[in-house]
């Protein structure tokens, strides 16, 4: 392939219309669920704590009309959704919306609104777990020179460098990952900076709350992030609609004044979640008990692991009323 067959873009744009695009990939029936596994598919304890998470929010609400509001950002399949509803008491009050932009799933329960955008005057909680990770973006690398300039990439991976990026990309990197060496790269978070405030917007008082791999700018990646998966997989990312495309995120530029920024391990065991094994006793005095709770103990070590699901972020966002 030459330049002269090659469509070149920009990893944002070629992005986009790999994964959300025409036959994109997070448009395929079998959802992401088919290629990767999530703290929600890994034990039903995540969602039980995003339910006990939903409820101490919806008791700190003030008087006002209607249910308290849970919006699902990127609800994948809706398989989050269905385990909260599962894990509140049936008299609970709920208005449960799945924010996704592929069609709704047969069978998901009814109380779930299937939308393709958030609704707007949320009270309550909105939870996006790891939907940051794939709003598309830019990536930027530096030239031998130490001029950093945009990547462009080609339907079948190959990259070459562009012109130097510049207007507010450039001060987005200059103040949250300056690239400071030949070679270095980094994706371009704004896109990301900007999705996170919109849908925080949305809500008129509640909690907001971003999960996902992510850096700090005390430690960005060399390289950066850029990575595809396919069932189950990492492979090399290639924006033809074949595998997800995505890169982790800098949720300390996303993070808007009054957030709170902890590891999963730190905010799983707040509500709750703790791999402790029961005693052994119970397994001559309540066998079938014995290996439900050891059964649950082992998924919540998987939840809160160094180095793997416990290493997530939460951006947690509260929002009170006036506040802007």
């Amino acid at each position: 392939m030459t330049d002269e067959t090659c469509e070149w873009q920009g990893w944002r744009e070629a992005t986009e219309a790999a994964l959300y695009g025409p036959g994109g990939f997070y448009l395929r029936p079998e959802g992401p669920a088919g290629h990767f596994r999530t703290s929600v598919h890994a034990s039903p304890l995540f969602a039980a704590a995003v339910a006990r998470l939903f409820r101490e929010t919806a008791a700190e609400l003030g008087p006002g009309a209607g249910d308290p509001m849970i919006v699902d950002m990127g609800a994948g399949r809706g398989e989050l959704l269905t385990g909260v509803l599962a894990a509140l008491p049936d008299d609970f009050p709920v208005r449960a919306y799945a924010v996704e932009r592929a069609s709704r799933p047969a069978g998901l329960d009814a109380r779930i609104e299937w939308t393709h955008r958030p609704p707007e005057g949320v009270r309550g909680l909105l939870f996006a777990n790891e939907w940051l990770d794939n709003v598309p973006v830019d990536v930027a690398e530096a030239d031998e020179d130490g001029v950093v300039r945009q990547v462009l990439v080609a339907a079948d991976g190959t990259e070459r460098l562009g012109p130097p990026v510049a207007g507010a990309d450039a001060e987005w990197l200059a103040r949250w990952w300056p690239l400071t060496e030949p070679g270095a790269r980094a994706e371009i978070g704004r896109p990301r900076d900007a999705a996170w405030a919109r849908a925080v917007a949305t809500l008129d008082e509640g909690l907001a709350v971003a999960v996902d791999y992510a850096h700090s700018a005390a430690a960005r990646p060399l390289f950066g992030t850029l990575a595809g998966f396919r069932g189950g997989r990492e492979v090399r990312p290639v924006p033809d609609g074949s595998c997800d495309l995505t890169a982790h995120v800098a949720l300390d530029a996303c993070a808007l004044p009054g957030a709170v920024l902890a590891t999963q391990r730190e905010a799983l065991r707040g509500l709750g979640v703790a791999p402790e094994r029961p005693p052994i006793a119970r397994a001559t005095s309540d066998p079938t008990g014995y290996l439900r709770a050891l059964s649950e103990a082992s998924e919540a070590a998987e939840l809160l692991l160094p180095g793997g699901l416990g290493d997530f972020v939460w951006l947690k966002q509260p929002v009170r009323p006036n506040s802007g």
